[in-house]
């Protein structure tokens, strides 16, 4: 794979960086953890778009571990009145995994 991955959904792309986990892998995991019942890669559902959450996070110290514990806890209040549950369903390093792949998404175009 290479370092920077260009991976398109709905006509939008996004970038994801090269320590970014494989975009794929985590689409089906997140999918299968039924985060995408309320999140899209591109655009607002019930949530917001993984976009939107890499664009909040971006440069903050700390922004891995506080959307991995966002993930594992749920949270409410960041992003409006709907809460997010607590991802009961995900193994050990699971949401993690899933925060570097959010975290690793930047707005991009096309090669």
């Amino acid at each position: 794979m290479a370092a920077a991955t260009a991976y398109a959904q709905s006509g939008a792309s996004v970038t994801l960086q090269a320590d970014a986990p494989d975009h794929r892998a985590m689409e089906k995991l997140a999918r299968a953890r039924n985060c995408m019942t309320c999140h899209a890669t591109d655009r607002t559902l019930l949530a917001p778009s993984y976009r939107d959450i890499a664009k909040r996070y971006a440069g903050q110290p700390g922004a891995t571990d506080e959307l991995t514990r966002s993930i594992s806890d749920g949270s409410q209040g960041k992003w409006g009145k709907i809460p997010m549950p607590a991802g009961l369903q995900l193994a050990p390093g699971e949401a993690n995994d899933l925060a570097r792949w959010i975290l690793g998404m930047m707005p991009g175009s096309r090669p």
